[in-house]
């Protein structure tokens, strides 16, 4: 039993993915053994008794006997004795049977209830897959579409190549800063406790350079992004670039290149290169909106593509981002 709920607390701390099955949120929890379990509380959000169609299906003499295959197929831990006991009880008026029972009396791996933040009931996706073609015929496919290009989507190549961007990118970014604590910090008029400052300005000199806007305005005009930055949005291409920025910032820094003229080399660079990349490459140009956004950007045509690329990394929030311009035109 200890080991079952090792395992679950396990799970909280590994991958975790979203996906959207006919407009309701799913969440998927992969273990470290490259297991998926969706959320199969989410799946019935929305629905008439929401989670109450889990204890329904549960019920369901076939669902115990489906339950009970797949755990002697893939959990050698299974209690069997306890699975026959359950079943000469199925069917009957009185019969019920919660997650927590299930696991309990069975010792059960396949699906089970969690507390707390993104908590439910979650499920394999074998076992999730035959939760929603109860639920519908129509709702299985749906969800069966949607895992496969979330599937698709971690072995897609762009996907691969941002990630990788993403990394160089945050690897120069320490390039960047020991070239800000040896040549900038030791001229600062900032008090020791906000010598950070300095940092996020030479950050932001790239960031305006790069998107048009400082980490503080993308922010506000972003609330619904919490914890993430403009930098987690941006383009294959833009990741490229920004790595070179931070070499050629720090380079410059290094010289004793005065700011704003720093600025304008930036500026420039960023033009020309984007430019030529954008030409190599017109997907790699489209920002990350998620991880889907490379399988569905190489479905579209080259027209749909450019309308793609031509958004404000500002633009999300519409309303947010209108209050934020009102405040920058009053200052």
């Amino acid at each position: 039993m200890l080991k079952i709920f090792e395992n679950i607390n396990k799970l909280s701390m590994v991958k975790q993915s979203k996906i959207n099955v006919n407009n309701s949120e799913v969440w998927i929890y992969s273990n470290d053994e490259n297991e998926d379990f969706i959320c199969l509380t989410d799946m019935v959000k929305g629905m008439d008794g929401e989670s109450v169609n889990i204890d329904n299906w549960l019920r369901n003499k076939n669902t115990i006997e489906f339950l009970s295959v797949w755990e002697q197929l893939n959990n050698k831990d299974f209690n069997s004795l306890e699975f026959e006991g359950i079943m000469k009880e199925a069917g009957l008026n009185r019969f019920h049977l919660s997650v927590k029972q299930w696991v309990a009396k069975t010792n059960a791996k396949g699906i089970f209830s969690k507390t707390g933040r993104y908590g439910g009931t979650y499920a394999h996706k074998d076992i999730a897959f035959e939760f929603g073609a109860w639920i519908s015929p129509i709702f299985k496919l749906y969800l069966i579409k949607e895992y496969q290009r979330l599937k698709e989507a971690d072995n897609d190549l762009y996907n691969l190549e941002w990630d990788v961007k993403r990394v160089l990118s945050k690897i120069n970014y320490h390039i960047h800063t020991d070239a800000v604590l040896k040549h900038i910090i030791p001229k600062s008029s900032f008090s020791t406790d906000k010598k950070w400052i300095e940092y996020a300005k030479e950050a932001d000199i790239m960031n305006v350079a790069l998107f048009g806007c400082t980490s503080k305005e993308w922010r506000v005009a972003n609330p619904q992004h919490n914890g993430k930055n403009m930098r987690d949005f941006a383009s294959i291409n833009e990741l490229t670039v920004l790595s070179n920025l931070e070499s050629l910032n720090a380079e410059m820094i290094k010289l004793g290149t005065e700011k704003n003229h720093r600025f304008k080399v930036l500026k420039n660079s960023v033009s020309s290169q984007l430019e030529l990349l954008k030409n190599i490459d017109l997907v790699k140009s489209v920002r990350k909106q998620s991880n889907t956004t490379y399988v569905d950007a190489q479905e579209k045509t080259g027209e749909e593509l450019d309308k793609l690329t031509e958004g404000d990394i500002l633009d999300k929030n519409k309303k947010a981002l209108s209050e934020f311009n009102k405040k920058k035109k009053k200052k």
